[in-house]
């Protein structure tokens, strides 16, 4: 199992050490500490979970993507407007996620299951 608990079984290519008595409560990128390493890393990772996930339709896909354009020109001009139609999304995200959750478990799908072929683990 990875570091975050996702269960993809991916290990990194180092371990990365810090002396945390020279970071003490500081944010890691206000301590003068590299991250260059670690987030390559997790960039490396974030795409193995992803590749190992079901795969969105392409038509789908293609429309989330021009929705995250649309969403990132609206918040450079109207910054309440983008916050608003962020709240509408997650209200559509948490009502299709429990329609399809639901769905999944009546036609007898396990939690494990669906974890796995979302590219993660049971929480």
């Amino acid at each position: 199992m990875c570091g975050c608990g996702c269960g993809c079984g991916w290990r990194g290519t180092a371990e990365y050490r810090l002396d945390w008595a020279l970071v003490g409560d500081r944010p890691l990128y206000e301590a003068d500490v590299d991250l260059t390493g670690p987030l390559v890393d997790w960039t490396a990772h974030q795409s193995v979970v992803r590749d190992a996930a079901v795969p969105l339709p392409e038509p789908l896909a293609v429309h989330l993507a021009a929705m995250d354009g649309q969403l990132t020109d609206t918040a450079a001009d109207a910054l309440l407007a983008a916050l608003r139609a962020a709240g509408v999304l997650e209200g559509i995200a948490a009502r299709m996620g429990r329609t399809a959750a639901g769905a999944l478990g009546d036609d007898g799908m396990s939690a494990e299951a669906v974890a796995t072929e979302l590219g993660t683990t049971r929480p």
